[in-house]
């Protein structure tokens, strides 16, 4: 077995902590004495103990007097200050661990090689960069949230087979029926099928926050959560400048934390119901991302509708995307958003096509 092996492992490990550890990074800690695993763990969740703390206390009592001899393998280098928990770095000490490798570096400004370097002072064998792509990987929303001050942004969409969001007929028809009026009968039209609309739940279950404009709230009536998959709901964040969305709307039924970005001023705060005031110009996607970083939000989904992706793209402010191509012919309706990259990756849900992106920094319209 290799470090790559080991190493792996870890990754494996911290992917099962994810977004319970949320603001935290999710490390996988590994112990290993004589190519044997001793010992495991992952972070626990927010607030609880670190990996490196979960993996020493897996290992068996008649193993323990190995815990000196053994190397640990950690996908985030060990914390070397007070948080909610002890530095890593001393319990790694107190054990008289002699061996350390390390996937990558903590970009957190806390310990930014601190702990490396008190690990090497306290006279361990320290190796750094196994992996280290996989590592950054791994924990990409907490990179992304420290190294460039913002969340991870993943925009989300769905299209017709002829490149639209939603039918024109539809929206016609609501205006020609007075269908505003009736919040609760609104529901979405469904481009996609079952099994990406599941996925698309567990996305949000694995991310912080959710942002949608003003219009597909009114179109949709959508409630943003977790329904069916299972974990946590992500933080609703509805783009409505002049405070058009009524308390009938799902987004202001107070059960999810929701955060309403407008132009309106002193709009008074309830629980789980937030009011930021943000301009509405060219500067409106870095103060979405600027009231999402101070709200400690890690990551986000941007979901529509198709002028608040729009932005985006057009700020070139994403770090990846997420396209759904449906089956249906539509005709006329809202454009989707026009996107120039070239997916990285393809795969099939029955008849729907996804397509994954990755920003690059390299597209024609960023």
């Amino acid at each position: 077995m290799t470090h790559e092996n080991f190493m792996q492992r870890c990754l494996d490990l911290a992917e099962n902590g994810m977004r319970a550890a949320m603001p935290n990074p999710s490390v996988g800690a590994v112990l290993v004495h004589d190519g044997r695993i001793i010992g495991e763990g992952h972070t626990s969740p927010y607030g609880g103990p670190h990996g490196e703390v979960n993996c020493i206390n897996s290992v068996k009592e008649q193993d323990r007097h190995l815990i000196p001899d053994a190397t640990l393998y950690v996908s985030l280098e060990p914390c070397s200050h007070y948080g909610k928990t002890p530095p890593c770095c001393d319990l790694i000490i107190k054990h008289q661990i002699k061996n350390v490798v390390v996937g990558t570096a903590d970009p957190h400004e806390k310990v930014s090689g601190n702990g490396i370097r008190k690990l090497k002072e306290a006279g361990k064998n320290v190796t750094v960069g196994i992996l280290e792509k996989e590592c950054r990987g791994s924990n990409r929303r907490f990179f992304t949230f420290h190294e460039k001050q913002r969340p991870h942004i993943i925009l989300k969409w769905a299209e017709s087979a002829d490149g639209f969001l939603s039918p024109q007929k539809r929206s016609l028809d609501s205006l020609i029926n007075g269908e505003h009026d009736n919040v609760e009968d609104k529901k979405p039209v469904w481009i996609t099928n079952p099994y990406s609309r599941q996925l698309v739940h567990r996305w949000r279950s694995e991310e912080a926050a959710i942002v949608v404009g003003t219009q597909t709230v009114l179109d949709d009536n959508p409630q943003l959560g977790v329904r069916d998959w299972t974990g946590p709901n992500p933080v609703r964040v509805v783009l409505d400048r002049q405070n058009h969305i009524t308390d009938n709307y799902f987004v202001k039924n107070l059960k999810i934390k929701t955060i309403v970005l407008t132009a309106q001023h002193n709009l008074p705060n309830l629980d789980n119901l937030l009011y930021e005031t943000v301009p509405f110009d060219e500067r409106l996607p870095n103060a979405i991302l600027e009231v999402l970083h101070r709200h400690g939000l890690l990551s986000v989904i941007i979901e529509g509708g198709r002028q608040t992706l729009q932005t985006f793209i057009d700020a070139g402010l994403w770090d990846e995307a997420r396209v759904f191509k449906g089956t249906a012919i539509l005709k006329a309706g809202t454009k989707a958003p026009e996107f120039k990259a070239a997916a990285n990756e393809r795969h099939t849900l029955q008849e729907d096509q996804l397509l994954i992106y990755r920003n690059n920094g390299k597209h024609d319209n960023i």
